[in-house]
C-alpha cells in the first residue's frame, strides 16, 4: 500500500511539473524557408497570387490525389476562399482564405483547419527581386498551441516538419516556374 501511495505521488508532481512548465514555455511558433527562382518578380508574384496554383506545388495537396476542392470568389482577390476535404488525415479538411495582397510582394492568407483537429493560422507568401531576372519567394507559416498543449512543443519540431514541407513545396514551385 505504502508503495502505491509513493507511486501515485510522485506520478501528480510529475504532473505538476508538465503543468507548471507549460506556463513558462512558449505557445507559438513561426516556421519560414525561401528559394530563388530564376524569373522575374512579376512572373512569379502573378503565379502565386492564384491560390489555386498552390495545388501544383503543395506538398499537402499531393498526398492525396481525390482531395476535393471547392473554390468560394474571385481567385487573386482578397476574400477568395480555396476548400479542401480529405479522408486521409494527413490533409484532413479546411480551407484558406486570402486576407492581404500587396501587391507584387506579399500575400496572407488564413489557414482554418477543420480536421483531424481545429485551429486557424496565418500564412504568408513574399516576392523579393533579387536581379532582374531572380526572385526570391519566402513562404511562412504561424501556429498556436494553447496551454496546456504547447508541452506538446517539446516533443514535436514544428520548424523542421513544417518547414521540410515548405521547402518541398518551394523546391517543386521553382521547378514549375523555370521550366
Amino acid at each position: 500500500m505504502k508503495l502505491i501511495k509513493i507511486i501515485l505521488i510522485g506520478f501528480l508532481l510529475a504532473v505538476a511539473a508538465l503543468l507548471l512548465a507549460a506556463l513558462v514555455l512558449p505557445s507559438s511558433y513561426q516556421v519560414e524557408r525561401s528559394v530563388s527562382i530564376n524569373k522575374a518578380k512579376e512572373q512569379v508574384f502573378s503565379y502565386l497570387v492564384l491560390l489555386k496554383n498552390q495545388d501544383n506545388f503543395s506538398v499537402w495537396m499531393a498526398l492525396d490525389p481525390n482531395v476535393k476542392k471547392t473554390y468560394n470568389g474571385e481567385d487573386g482577390t482578397v476574400g477568395f476562399v480555396s476548400a479542401w476535404q480529405s479522408e486521409k488525415d494527413e490533409v484532413g479538411s479546411g480551407e484558406q482564405e486570402i486576407t492581404a495582397i500587396k501587391p507584387g510582394e506579399r500575400i496572407d492568407y488564413e489557414l482554418r483547419f477543420i480536421a483531424p483537429f481545429a485551429s486557424v493560422s496565418p500564412a504568408y507568401i513574399l516576392t523579393e527581386q533579387q536581379a532582374a531576372d531572380q526572385t526570391k519567394v519566402t513562404w511562412g507559416f504561424k501556429g498556436e498551441m494553447p496551454y496546456p498543449m504547447n508541452l506538446l512543443l517539446l516533443a514535436m519540431d514544428m520548424e523542421q516538419m513544417i518547414g521540410d514541407d515548405l521547402q518541398q513545396g518551394l523546391d517543386k514551385l521553382k521547378v514549375l516556374l523555370e521550366q
